[in-house]
């Protein structure tokens, strides 16, 4: 659907405004009583939510290429339905296909209270099917209000089962990486992808001091993003997610990224809620599954 016509069909839906960015990708902007925020309809990607009155809450590359089939750098790119390199054909495009297919924005409801809701889907088409040649409906269900929250629902249309892992791989604003700490995976197992995935034990907060690359498993507790600089934690609630991936790729392979920046490390950090590695999930026909995340700022 293009612009004039995705305008027309949610012209009465609050303040929202469609515009095109860089090879033709279709962005949303929604600006309500509580935040301002954008979405880019390939990738069902949020770029950006800021509360109002508030510095931004996710991170968005300056130097991020808006370009056909490929993933922008920053936001929430959706992982999906495998998370990281496919496990059998390492020609595969990493983290999936979900967030470089063009997705159909199927709702937009304002409310009463002045949050916005969004609904975008995703199916199986001749461009997916070679890759993952399951029949799926894959949803994206936004809240964006003083709080953001997200759901992606996988449902398996197929005959048989299938496997699945994901991520919502949420890049979060940071005043500067060497002021932050995040609790909530204390004593928790992971695989550190950066140490040939050997598996090890987080002890206490996680401080940012290297490249990181970890998949904690068997996690399911809020964890908090402290960041002394902006005097603020941004807190990550969750369910229907049993991993917590961390990624911050550090100056050496932040300044090898051409749509990252060599300083860029500085100001982001991921903390993705998954369902990864062991985690993985198993879905028997006509069976559903949600992951859901919840984010909100406490200024300190």
């Amino acid at each position: 659907m293009d612009i004039k016509s995705l305008t027309k069909k949610f012209s009465s839906k609050g303040s929202l405004e469609f515009r095109q960015q860089g090879d033709g990708l279709i962005l949303l902007d929604i600006q309500n009583q509580y935040a301002h925020a954008t979405v880019c309809l390939q990738g069902a990607q949020l770029l950006s939510w800021r509360p109002l009155g508030s510095t931004p809450v996710i991170w968005l590359s300056e130097q991020a290429v808006y370009q056909q089939q490929k993933s922008i750098r920053g936001g929430v790119p959706v992982c999906w339905p495998w998370f990281g390199a496919h496990k059998d054909d390492p020609n595969m495009p990493a983290h999936g296909f979900a967030r470089t297919q063009e997705w159909d924005l199927a709702e937009v409801n304002s409310h009463e209270d002045g949050s916005t809701d969004l609904l975008l889907t995703l199916e199986g088409n001749k461009d997916v099917t070679p890759l993952w040649p399951y029949a799926f409906t894959l949803s994206l269900q936004m809240h964006i209000g003083a709080a953001l929250e997200m759901s992606l629902t996988t449902h398996n249309r197929d005959k048989q089962a299938m496997v699945i892992s994901e991520a919502l791989h949420t890049y979060f604003q940071v005043s500067d990486i060497n002021k932050v700490s995040v609790d909530g995976l204390d004593q928790c197992s992971y695989l550190d992808k950066v140490d040939g995935f050997n598996e090890k034990i987080q002890t206490g907060p996680l401080r940012i001091d290297t490249e990181v690359d970890r998949i904690y498993s068997d996690t399911t507790d809020v964890c908090v993003i402290n960041d002394t600089g902006l005097n603020r934690q941004i807190v990550v609630s969750k369910s229907g997610s049993h991993s917590t991936v961390v990624w911050n790729p550090w100056a050496a392979k932040s300044a090898a990224m051409s749509d990252m920046g060599e300083q860029a490390y500085t100001k982001m950090l991921c903390v993705e809620s998954a369902n990864a590695a062991a985690n993985s999930l198993q879905l028997a026909p006509g069976e559903s599954h949600s992951l859901q995340v919840c984010y909100h700022v406490i200024e300190l």
